[in-house]
């Protein structure tokens, strides 16, 4: 699935790629750029809130705040998250 993961505070660029693995607390995120050949991986996360009805969720990890975006849906992010 493709998504755009933004850090929340000033001068903060956003991540976009590809999800290959999903924020599960204690778990880390990463996102595959378009290359293919590089990756971002956040801290472990520590609580996942999701905007009701709509593919945005609020990720605080050990040490920062993201806003992840779900652009391209290939799988339910939400049986992700519950598995």
């Amino acid at each position: 699935m493709q998504v755009v993961l933004r850090k929340l505070g000033r001068g903060s660029r956003a991540v976009a790629g590809k999800l290959i693995r999903a924020p599960r607390k204690g778990s880390v995120i990463v996102i595959e750029f378009s290359d293919g050949m590089h990756e971002y991986v956040t801290t472990p996360v520590k609580r996942v809130m999701r905007v009701a009805e709509r593919d945005v969720f609020y990720v605080e990890t050990a040490n920062s705040r993201y806003r992840l975006e779900v652009r391209d849906r290939e799988t339910d992010l939400d049986d992700a998250l519950s598995g």
